[in-house]
């Protein structure tokens, strides 16, 4: 049992892939992707927009290859980054080989579209080749012909047996390395296909929802979606599909996961909206505080409150808070108890200060405690031999 059990969510069980470096599904963390949205012949634009997205906290990126010099150019991009790369193939089986062949470490396809049977076997031959792992990607927009006939429409049930059709495609060529994906744009039609998806089988699942929108609305139409798939523990693996800069898709996925304590990166901020009652400008307050703090990775929690009606107990479930009170004097609490007042001074930078000492500590101390567990490793070894 878990101290609050209300909290607890119990993830499907998947089998496990890998990704490059990056597991996924099993007892993995749910990993982050989003994709690059550069021309992927321009290697210069492709690298620099990968390492932002990598300092957001990207685990995986996609990269589409449309043509030949798209995959081609796959060899010199993941020379120059760290997180592994999807490569997004429709159709033409050569551009799969070629991505294996040139640092891709997954291939997004769809093995009914690569064409023969000669041809799926080629692709699985390359990826066996090159250690990559696939992803089976069915989309609404997409679906195959005869699905649509025989079902009349996208659907829950044409998307999960396209999806199984797919896999069991790899499965003939004895290739198990591979999670799926059913995006639709409609949330109802998403959240049902993975719903019974995850019923169907145990691969690992890469959930989204599809060309959701811009910033604002599309991260509202994926926060729902995706919501409601991770709060019953559906989902391995996360894009968050946006017309934004792909760092905001990163952004908004930890954001979610967050939120659903599945996992933790960098600073959450606990604010209220402000009222008549506020002490200080919360809402300029924050924006800034949080673009100041966007480099901590640390997972921590601040609460900044502009009153103290609710001010002291949420200060309390956090590791620095921070409350407005009279005539400009305000409380700043320390792993939720009163810890000193601050009266005219720069709260933002304070705040700053606060956060980037408690983020060394907590990193030393995570540091001295894997270097205990080398030395007790070490002395294990020392004493097996």
């Amino acid at each position: 049992m878990t101290v609050r059990p209300y909290r607890h969510i119990e993830r499907r069980k998947s089998r496990l892939i890998h990704v490059g470096k990056v597991p996924v599904g099993g007892d993995a963390p749910i990993s982050v992707q989003t994709m690059t949205n550069t021309l992927t012949t321009d290697v210069k634009a492709t690298v620099e927009q990968i390492q932002r997205i990598e300092q957001a906290g990207a685990d995986i990126v996609r990269v589409s290859c449309p043509d030949q010099e798209s995959a081609l150019a796959l060899r010199q991009i993941t020379r120059e980054i760290a997180i592994p790369v999807v490569a997004d193939i429709h159709f033409h089986y050569k551009r799969a080989i070629e991505a294996a062949e040139n640092g891709a470490a997954c291939l997004r396809i769809n093995p009914g579209n690569i064409g023969s049977a000669d041809r799926v076997r080629d692709v699985v031959k390359a990826a066996k080749d090159h250690g990559c792992s696939i992803r089976i990607g069915v989309n609404a927009g997409s679906l195959e012909k005869d699905l649509l006939e025989k079902y009349g429409e996208p659907c829950p049930e044409a998307m999960v047996e396209s999806a199984l059709d797919h896999a069991r495609i790899l499965e003939d060529h004895d290739f198990l390395d591979f999670k799926i994906s059913v995006k639709a744009s409609d949330v109802f039609l998403a959240v049902a296909a993975y719903q019974g998806l995850a019923e169907a089988c145990d691969y690992p699942l890469h959930i989204g929802i599809t060309e959701a929108g811009g910033l604002r609305a599309g991260t509202v139409k994926s926060s729902i979606g995706l919501g409601m798939l991770l709060w019953s523990g559906i989902g391995d693996t996360i894009r968050v599909s946006l017309s934004a800069d792909p760092v905001e898709e990163v952004q908004v996925a930890y954001e979610m996961l967050k939120s659903l304590n599945l996992r933790r990166r960098g600073v959450t901020v606990i604010s209220c909206p402000s009222c008549a009652r506020q002490q200080f400008n919360v809402i300029k307050t924050v924006e800034v505080l949080e673009q100041r703090l966007a480099h901590i990775t640390t997972p921590m929690t601040v609460s900044v409150i502009g009153c103290v009606v609710n001010g002291p107990g949420e200060a309390r479930e956090t590791d620095i808070g921070f409350t407005g009170g009279g005539s400009n004097t305000h409380q700043v609490y320390i792993a939720g108890q009163p810890d000193h007042r601050l009266k005219d001074e720069d709260i933002v930078g304070h705040l700053v200060g606060l956060v980037e000492k408690k983020a060394a500590q907590i990193e030393a101390e995570k540091a001295e405690a894997a270097r205990i567990e080398a030395d007790k490793a070490g002395a294990a070894a020392e004493a097996a031999e």
